[in-house]
């Protein structure tokens, strides 16, 4: 299904401007939506006849409709949560000529709201329609139908005529174009509902009406009274009053006079409140307030919270710990006499050195996935600060390793460090030459992948090569003796699930391939067959 955009941009005239403002409309019209108990059907003017389909019947022009009307195309569509919806049909992207429905040529050629007078029984339930122009300023921009199933009507209740009422002021705010609010951001988060609790204010910011819901989340704050005729700034002050300074005084921010979001909390309980103010005809009439018990929802962020900054500060702790463990393999390293022993506690302070680098990156991310990269960099350049000054070697990455997972991060990191080790010490030994780590992430059927990209058949392919002496004729990684290939071999195969393979470069060298994928699941319950040893 094409997105609004994309119908905006291919089926009408509307500038940029304009599809900001309709944007910033749809991001908040579940609010009319759920207060009229109606769907909501967003229709544009089309650019030009030729964007009718031939489906949609002879074409007509309305000469009294400005601009010249030729049909209208279906940019967005809403359904209510508080009753039964009209069309349980998609409509968006659907195409009608001029004349075909009546009530939206109307509201766009006299610039006001129409209503229908009795139901339509087009689709077998009766249905009221009313149209209500869309303004941006002087212009206007399209026209949407309100669409309400009258099959289950009865007698309304005090709520469902106060929802009617609100409805009713903003579809008039909507038609002068004081809804949404100009020069407010679009509320893209998670706002109160109308389903969670409504009160309705007067002019001077008493409450006229609280829903059973606004009625229960007040009590939960300490309101234990009924709210009608109470000033709801001045309660929700007196409720938070815990004597340390506010930001801003909620009387002014509760009295409807502008377009707020606040959070109040007291007594253990955490209340979001929306304050819309209601405008007809340039005259402040009231306020709708929408308010939502979020103490939960506020406990679990507050804990995961605390649980993200234990679990980074528990890889700080790793981190300075191993940092520990190397300075004393150091130390203890300069006090041998046999160099055997002295390269092999070396060996073991590169080693914790890169597990050391990825608990560092770790404990710097709100989670548990690493951009490689910037590992693999950090380990590629501590392998060519150790080299021997005979070997003159500058290690280099080509490719991108993209955003790995701790759980792969961690062994990958110690493998490229013990096969960059290995080509600096056997393959490059005081010698000039190069050393290069190409990474590429790619599907398992030849297309590339995402940088992020983690899906059931994405995998990351590794080379580290170098020009040096080459493998030996009787070369194998199984039965070597070397404790580094030991370790990467058991890190790639045993832990990641990947492959591994060794072979001669035909320009001379050593290429060793590291294949593994990148799916959690494959890696714990897949193991690749043997695999083939370059000879």
């Amino acid at each position: 299904m094409p997105t609004m955009t994309d119908l905006v941009h291919d089926h009408t005239d509307l500038t940029d401007t304009d599809l900001e403002w309709l944007h910033a409309l749809v991001s908040d019209w579940q609010l009319l939506a759920d207060l009229s108990f109606a769907d909501l059907l967003l229709w544009v003017p089309l650019r030009s006849p030729d964007a009718l389909p031939a489906e949609a019947g002879p074409r007509r022009r309305d000469p009294g409709i400005p601009g010249g009307v030729h049909g209208w195309v279906a940019i967005a569509q809403m359904r209510p949560t508080t009753g039964p919806t009209a069309y349980p049909e998609d409509l968006v992207g659907k195409v009608v000529p001029t004349g075909r429905r009546g009530l939206i040529d109307v509201a766009w050629r006299e610039r006001r709201i129409v209503r229908e007078g009795d139901p339509e029984w087009g689709s077998g339930i009766p249905v009221r329609e009313e149209s209500i122009p869309v303004r941006r300023g002087v212009k206007l921009l399209g026209v949407i139908q309100r669409s309400t199933n009258l099959s289950s009507a009865r007698t309304p209740s005090r709520l469902e005529l106060t929802y009617l009422q609100s409805a009713s002021d903003l579809a008039q705010m909507i038609a002068e174009g004081r809804f949404p609010a100009p020069g407010e951001e679009p509320n893209m988060v998670r706002s109160p509902r109308v389903g969670d609790g409504l009160i309705r204010l007067d002019r001077s910011g008493r409450v006229t009406y609280a829903s059973p819901n606004a009625q229960s989340a007040y009590r939960r704050l300490g309101f234990p009274a009924d709210l009608v005729g109470e000033s709801l700034g001045a309660v929700t002050t007196h409720l938070c009053d815990t004597g340390e300074p506010l930001e801003e005084a909620l009387t002014a921010l509760l009295s409807g006079r502008s377009p707020r979001e606040v959070e109040v909390e007291t007594r253990g309980s955490v209340m979001q409140l929306r304050t819309i103010p209601l405008v007809v005809g340039g005259t402040r009439i009231g306020a709708v307030v929408l308010c939502r018990d979020v103490t939960e929802l506020r406990w679990r962020d507050r804990e995961l919270m605390t649980k993200d900054a234990t679990i980074r500060e528990i890889h700080h702790r790793v981190k300075n710990n191993l940092q520990t463990v190397a300075a004393l393999l150091r130390l203890q390293a300069r006090r041998l006499q046999i160099p055997e022993g002295r390269a092999a506690l070396d060996e073991a302070v590169r080693r914790v050195g890169s597990i050391a680098i990825v608990h560092e990156t770790l404990s710097l991310t709100p989670d548990e996935l690493i951009d490689f990269d910037d590992i693999a960099d950090r380990v590629i350049t501590m392998a060519g600060e150790v080299s021997t000054p005979e070997t003159q070697v500058t290690p280099k990455r080509t490719g991108s390793f993209g955003v790995l997972p701790a759980e792969v991060a961690t062994p990958l990191a110690m493998a490229l460090t013990e096969l960059l080790q290995n080509a600096l010490e056997h393959g490059l030994a005081s010698r000039y030459g190069t050393l290069e780590v190409v990474a590429r992430r790619y599907e398992e059927d030849g297309e590339e992948a995402a940088p992020n990209g983690d899906g059931p058949s994405s995998r990351l392919m590794v080379m580290v090569s170098d020009d040096g002496v080459g493998l030996p004729p009787d070369f194998d990684v199984e039965s070597s003796d070397s404790l580094g290939l030991q370790i990467v071999r058991t890190l790639i195969v045993g832990e990641l699930g990947g492959r591994l393979d060794f072979r001669r470069r035909p320009a001379g060298g050593t290429e060793v391939m590291v294949d593994v994928p990148l799916d959690h699941a494959r890696r714990q319950g897949q193991r690749p067959p043997r695999q083939q040893q370059g000879t």
